[in-house]
């Protein structure tokens, strides 16, 4: 866990520019953070500052991360069912989800 003066620190924000984000739901407060959460601060403050993105937009770009992270880990856990199956049945389904 990253204490808040840290991750202040290392995300380059003062204390008013994290309540905001938190206000935002763009980041959760917690008794601490984590790597994701500083990896996801840093990407609110570029998105706004370095590229100009207005708050809505911030929100519609958290939302796609979010769901681009959701769908990785149900294909991780796709990829590990398949490992699982018989031989035969696991090629069989590679075979089809390659021709999709």
């Amino acid at each position: 866990m990253i204490e808040t003066r840290e991750f202040l620190m290392r995300a380059r924000l003062d204390e008013s520019t994290l309540e905001m984000f938190v206000e935002s739901g763009w980041i959760v407060r917690r008794e601490g953070f984590e790597e994701a959460d500083l990896a996801r601060a840093r990407l609110v403050r570029d998105l706004r500052e370095a590229m100009g993105v207005n708050d809505e937009g911030v929100s519609v770009a958290l939302d796609l991360v979010d769901r681009l992270h959701a769908t990785r880990l149900v294909l991780k856990r796709v990829a590990s069912a398949l490992q699982e199956l018989p031989e035969p049945v696991r090629t069989e389904a590679l075979r089809v989800l390659r021709e999709e």
